[in-house]
């Protein structure tokens, strides 16, 4: 590789063409799919509760609907957003005494009831159903799965990224006739290459690797929208694991962007200085894998 890439005006090329707009693509909104995946087996039993609308004795209106139909018990962590099978409530914060509610169904006693209409009610869920403020509980739920599901959108901006990258990978490998992995591990390289690479954790998953000839190339990419302790963190695993592959003359490329590197340049410019490898969006948009594989081509 040029020794022309490590350059200071490469990492002045970086910072001023990082990508501050992000990332987002439509589908990293809501995930649809498992929203309805989740509100599907329980929509029997969230229709049965809205017949508990609006009534004014909501207490035993609930009871009565749990226990004649035990089976609505199982859509109490989505009323109350929460993926637990049972919870723990502080009844008593002087004592630090505690409540257990538990949602599972392989015994359902008047007590067990009680506990669970007493919850809904002391959470003010039944206050909401009573006044009709919630006009449909299976509205509200696939609501309620919407907002648990944003949870995730770290995870799908961390897709989005692996997706962007994979498009360059993609596309440059098959105009070059090299063969790439994603998503690999040392037993995936081994079964697919019949190449040896030793790892320093078993769970170890490169994003991308492509091989040329008998050379391997590791590719990590992330985006980080925002600041924070991570990126320094981030940058500081990657100059041990550049420096772990490379000892098994292995080529280690990290792509990074996003408009959260501008508030911390100096733990990526500390990895770029020992002679590491680091690109862009922008940068694979110019070809710059095309530079790292074949050298000849000088950065212009």
């Amino acid at each position: 590789m040029d020794s022309q890439l490590f350059a200071d005006k490469h990492f002045e090329k970086f910072i001023e063409t990082l990508n501050l707009k992000g990332i987002t693509q439509f589908d990293y909104f809501v995930n649809w799919g498992k929203v309805f995946k989740n509100i599907t087996p329980i929509e029997k039993e969230l229709n049965l509760l809205n017949t508990a609308i609006g009534k004014e004795d909501i207490e035993a209106a609930l009871f009565d609907i749990l226990k004649t139909y035990p089976k609505t018990i199982k859509t109490v962590p989505t009323l109350l957003a929460i993926r637990d099978k049972s919870i723990e409530v502080l009844i008593d914060s002087t004592a630090f005494i505690y409540k257990n509610f538990d949602f599972n169904l392989k015994e359902v006693t008047d007590e067990k009831i009680h506990d669970v209409v007493n919850l809904l009610i002391e959470s003010g869920f039944a206050e909401l159903i009573k006044t009709k403020q919630i006009k449909s509980i299976p509205d509200y739920c696939i609501g309620v799965e919407v907002g648990l599901d944003s949870n995730g959108r770290k995870n799908r901006g961390g897709t989005s990224m692996e997706k962007l990258v994979e498009s360059f990978v993609a596309i440059f490998c098959h105009e070059h006739n090299l063969a790439y992995l994603a998503q690999a591990n040392a037993k995936k390289i081994k079964e697919v290459w019949g190449i040896d690479i030793a790892v320093d954790k078993s769970s170890r998953i490169i994003d991308f690797v492509i091989k040329k000839d008998a050379q391997l190339f590791f590719i990590e990419c992330n985006f980080y929208g925002g600041g924070g302790s991570k990126l320094k963190s981030t940058a500081t695993e990657y100059i041990e694991m550049s420096r772990f592959w490379q000892a098994q003359e292995v080529t280690f490329i990290w792509v990074t962007d996003g408009k959260g590197w501008l508030k911390t340049k100096n733990p990526l410019k500390d990895y770029f200085e020992r002679n590491n490898i680091l690109l862009n969006i922008e940068m694979l948009k110019d070809d710059y894998l095309g530079k790292i594989l074949f050298p000849n081509n000088l950065i212009k």
